[in-house]
């Protein structure tokens, strides 16, 4: 037998969670999700909203978040850190997830976890994708019946760029 084996309750952690890429340069198309459907109120979104902007232009490049009653988009590109790796996605949303959490468990006078553990993300391939998936979180409210256009909804954020 291979002595490399995984031993078994480590492979069903591992099957647990899912496997995250992350390829230098690259984008990353994010989402997460509340622990619960119960949609976050204006206040709660307004801070989710300014936790996602505060780690951009210095761990990551935010190219686009969206903050929908019940998950999170996010379009992002990891900036390189002080050796010139990139900064690891893990580490970026625990930094996200987290300053959030607290925020909105202050705001709303409770404790205990605000979002699922798992996140969802994909490889962005090429400049192209990252157009269609800017368009896909622009077009989210939109689709969900919350606004008529992209641009009425308070909680959609776009780097000037892509404007």
């Amino acid at each position: 037998m291979d002595s490399k084996r995984i031993a078994l309750n480590r492979m069903y952690e591992y099957r647990r969670t899912l496997p995250h890429y992350q390829k230098a340069g690259r984008g990353l198309f994010v989402t997460f999700c509340k622990n619960n459907r119960e949609p976050f109120s204006d206040e709660a979104r307004n801070s989710v909203l300014q936790c996602c902007l505060r780690g951009h232009g210095t761990r990551f490049q935010l190219h686009a978040a969206v903050i929908m009653p019940d998950h999170v988009h996010l379009l992002l590109t990891p900036l390189p850190d002080e050796t010139g790796w990139p900064h690891g996605l893990p580490a970026i949303l625990k930094l996200i997830k987290g300053a959030s959490a607290r925020s909105v468990n202050n705001l709303l006078g409770i404790s205990g976890p605000v979002w699922q553990e798992e996140s969802f993300d994909h490889v962005l391939r090429s400049r192209e994708s990252l157009e269609e998936k800017l368009e896909y979180i622009r077009q989210n409210p939109v689709r969900r019946g919350l606004v008529k256009n992209p641009e009425e909804y308070r909680w959609l954020w776009v780097e000037q760029d892509h404007r």
